[in-house]
């Protein structure tokens, strides 16, 4: 079977885009990923069994609506004529398509209108994301008009998946009939995720870890905060912060303004195999999201990735959070307070024991739920939506 996935992404970098596509390759499916680049990065390249394309470079520079939209719809036009030539020069069987944003699918118009399956999967809910962001208001026209965008695309696609069941619960209400919209969360993929020994035996260093995007929503600054407030307490405290954003300025800012440039190191962006091993060096993870509109619903694959590498995690008390783990599997703080976050850190600094049942605990949850374990629910859709399009085309002849 040849698949095709799009997104406006970093291919190399987003792990829910490469556990669908080499799990699909792995199986003996051709699979082609047109996606974003950076600079230095190939324009092709085949990654374990992955063909991908990279048909955009981008810097996350986006200052505002305009500019953002702007490389959404370069992005969404070259895509577009790309797949529909190749489509028409050797058909794919389904298409996945992944959101932000939501009009992407419709890059996919002649392939779905010549019997092609198409998967619409939403990463993140984007009228939320988008007023997160922009700081726009949920009563506004340009929400509104999002709203709209997001049902068009749900009914042209032949299925919705949707990253988190508190999602799901709002889409169906709004957009998707229940019976085309399938949850499929971050699981992390143990063949990338899972214990190791640490590099660096003999670092007495004290090391709290957060990997993920720079954007206001996942709280990076409240981070920061809580080192600077544990600055004298702890002076072997580092902060890792692995990833690139369009707050990575004034992030580097604040640690200047701070005085933390040796507490503090920002590495940038980093392929998931070299996440992966940074984190096999950390004691403790921290997801520090805002509990706002946005971060209070968006389910962050960094805490179930922490806890395959045998990492314990302090997390914000976001509803999203609560909704799937418990206090014993993580830790959690304060949603917004750099104070009751320091306290949180201090505490497992202090009672190496907290750290070793919160690690324990983590396991037995990530042993029933990781990609090895829930992949075939994936599978089972593509499989389901490519007979379709058979009985399709034969009832058509």
């Amino acid at each position: 079977m040849k698949i095709c996935m799009i997104s406006y992404s970093f291919y190399e970098s987003d792990n829910r885009v490469r556990r669908y596509a080499e799990t699909l390759a792995k199986r003996g499916d051709e699979v082609d990923v047109f996606a974003l680049g950076r600079e230095g990065k190939p324009d092709f390249e085949v990654i374990t069994g992955v063909r991908v394309y990279r048909i955009q470079k981008r810097a996350r520079d986006e200052k505002g609506p305009g500019t953002y939209l702007l490389k959404l719809l370069k992005f969404f036009i070259r895509s577009a004529w790309v797949v529909t030539v190749r489509h028409l020069q050797t058909p794919y069987s389904v298409f996945h398509v992944h959101s932000v944003p939501d009009f992407q699918v419709f890059a996919t118009l002649v392939p779905r209108l010549m019997g092609a399956k198409v998967i619409l999967d939403i990463h993140d809910i984007v009228p939320e994301f988008y007023a997160s962001k922009f700081k726009v208001s949920e009563h506004s026209i340009v929400f509104r008009q999002l709203l709209l965008m997001e049902k068009l695309s749900a009914w042209f696609s032949s299925h919705v998946i949707i990253s988190n069941k508190l999602w799901y619960e709002k889409l169906i209400r709004r957009a998707v009939r229940e019976e085309k919209c399938t949850t499929i969360i971050n699981y992390p993929d143990p063949a990338i995720f899972y214990p190791r020994p640490r590099g660096m035996t003999n670092n007495p260093d004290f090391i709290v870890c957060y990997p993920g995007t720079l954007n206001h929503h996942q709280g990076v600054d409240i981070a920061i905060g809580a080192v600077k407030v544990l600055r004298d307490t702890v002076p072997n405290l580092k902060l890792w912060i692995i990833g690139d954003g369009p707050d990575r300025d004034e992030l580097q800012d604040l640690v200047r303004r701070h005085h933390l440039e040796d507490r503090v190191v920002m590495t940038g962006p980093v392929p998931l195999e070299e996440v992966a091993q940074i984190m096999a060096d950390v004691d403790l993870g921290i997801v520090p999201k805002r509990s706002d509109s946005f971060g209070n619903e968006a389910f962050s694959t960094k805490i179930m990735e922490f806890m395959a590498m045998g990492v314990p995690v302090v997390a914000s008390n976001t509803r999203i959070d609560r909704y799937y783990f418990g206090d014993g599997v993580v830790q959690f703080f304060d949603s917004g307070s750099p104070e009751d976050l320091a306290t949180k850190i201090l505490t497992l600094v202090q009672h190496p024991d907290a750290r070793t049942a919160l690690r324990d605990r983590g396991d037995e949850f990530i042993r029933k739920n990781n990609w090895g374990v829930k992949k075939q629910e994936y599978l089972t859709l593509v499989d389901r939506l490519l007979e379709q399009g058979k009985s399709t085309l034969t009832a058509a002849a």
